[in-house]
């Protein structure tokens, strides 16, 4: 067994086993570097720093920071009152307040596990006093922040183009379908199962006029967030990176002029924050140093070069790239994966004539994915730690979301319109 193997093995062990994911990736490249003869340990900081240094990733510290601003400065609340108004004659109206708010949400705060950290704090609590079990809760909680990661500015998608040179705004762009696509295909699928169980409308009549009036202009101006970002981005106003500059001013004005944002709060927010980018930012330098070995050891290469010789058909590579990233999905963190598989897969996709803007959406959604199943998945752990949920029930519970989530992951391999309709029309 060779060296390689060995760091390999090593990392899936040390994940297994549930230890830090920066510490399970920068430990066997650690390994790597003090065995193989000719380089030396130093290279290793060297290629951590590396990994960081770059321009794209600056717009993830500030949309962490946006989407935290949002939170403490009462455009969440505003938002979900929108959403409780728009879904308040459905069946299981709280868990369709759920669904709407990860998708308006998505817009906001670009990360899964923000949006069903605060989801599950907020939401679930309210949904177990109106007759919800506490799974069920939990589930849509967590099921619906798979939205956010698909729903420009997603954090996802920066890392993507950071590591695939593919654009940051046509990705952007490209999520919208995909977003909005997840979001009526889950509540149909919520719609049927709150009917068999009996989980209530919110309210019997339809909302009256002044009501959606009133709800909107509370809601309107956080509404314009995303406009505002993908609008910039389009006629060339701001990058995707100085855009996430933008929504923190966006959010600040916000917040000051509901006067909800106080000093205490703000400071909170920068301490969040902090905690947040250096948790992310650990993983992508460690990703990077991982990366960077598995370069110098031929493997992107005789991965590619495998897969354009035994795989010919490019529907047949699709089924082979969404079968390994689900099962790599179900034991490293999405964005970890992203940064080691993306750069590898990206050019066998791209020999077979695959649409760049598509593959990345394909990509992203298998991960999310990830983040949903057992044994490791991050959002499944978070959101069960809030709400005290047993990781088997969930798991039980989640079956329906799950068997949606494989159709929809279908139609977004085989049919590119979901994924390029909306770049198409503004490129």
């Amino acid at each position: 067994m060779n060296l390689i193997t060995i760091v390999c093995l090593l990392m899936l062990i040390l994940l297994l086993f549930k230890v830090p994911v920066f510490v399970s990736i920068i430990v066997p490249t650690i390994i790597y570097f003090i065995f193989t003869p000719g380089l030396a340990i130093i290279s290793v900081a060297q290629r951590f720093i590396a990994g960081v240094e770059s321009i794209p990733l600056l717009a993830v510290p500030f949309f962490v920071f946006s989407g935290i601003l949002m939170n403490y400065s009462g455009v969440t609340k505003r938002i979900m009152e929108f959403a409780e108004v728009l879904t308040g004659r459905m069946y299981g109206g709280l868990a369709q307040v759920n669904v709407l708010l990860s998708t308006l949400m998505g817009g906001l705060s670009g990360s899964n596990l923000a949006d069903a950290a605060m989801e599950a704090k907020m939401l679930v609590p309210e949904m177990r006093k109106h007759g919800y079990s506490n799974e069920f809760s939990t589930v849509v909680t967590a099921a619906s922040s798979l939205i956010t990661p698909m729903i420009p500015p997603g954090i996802a998608m920066i890392l993507y183009g950071s590591v695939t040179n593919v654009s940051i705004g046509k990705l952007f762009i490209a999520g919208i379908g995909p977003g909005i696509m997840m979001c009526v295909f889950m509540m149909i699928l919520v719609h049927f199962i709150s009917k068999r169980r009996g989980y209530m409308r919110m309210r019997e009549n339809h909302a009256g006029i002044k009501d959606i009036w009133t709800v909107t202009k509370r809601a309107f101006f956080p509404l314009c967030l995303p406009v505002v970002i993908i609008g910039g981005i389009r006629i060339g106003a701001f990058t995707p990176t100085e855009a996430g500059a933008v929504s923190i001013i966006y959010a600040l004005i916000l917040g000051i002029a509901y006067r909800e944002l106080t000093l205490d709060y703000f400071f909170e927010t920068i301490k969040e924050t902090i905690k947040t980018t250096a948790s992310i930012m650990l993983i992508v330098g460690a990703s990077s140093a991982f990366a960077w070995m598995l370069t110098r050891e031929r493997i992107p290469q005789t991965i590619t070069e495998t897969l354009v010789v035994v795989i010919k058909n490019k529907y047949l590579f699709l089924v082979g790239v969404n079968i390994f990233l689900l099962f790599v999905g179900m034991f490293i963190e999405g964005g970890a994966a992203t940064i080691v598989l993306a750069p590898l897969l990206a050019p066998a996709a791209a020999s077979f004539g695959i649409d760049p803007i598509q593959f990345g959406m394909v990509v992203i959604f298998n991960l999310a994915i990830g983040c949903l199943t057992p044994p490791l998945g991050t959002v499944m752990f978070v959101t069960c730690q809030i709400t005290g949920c047993k990781i088997e029930r969930f798991t039980r519970e989640a079956v329906p979301f799950f068997i949606l989530f494989f159709i929809l992951l279908i139609l977004l391999t085989y049919v590119p319109f979901f994924s390029t309709v909306f770049v198409n029309m503004m490129y």
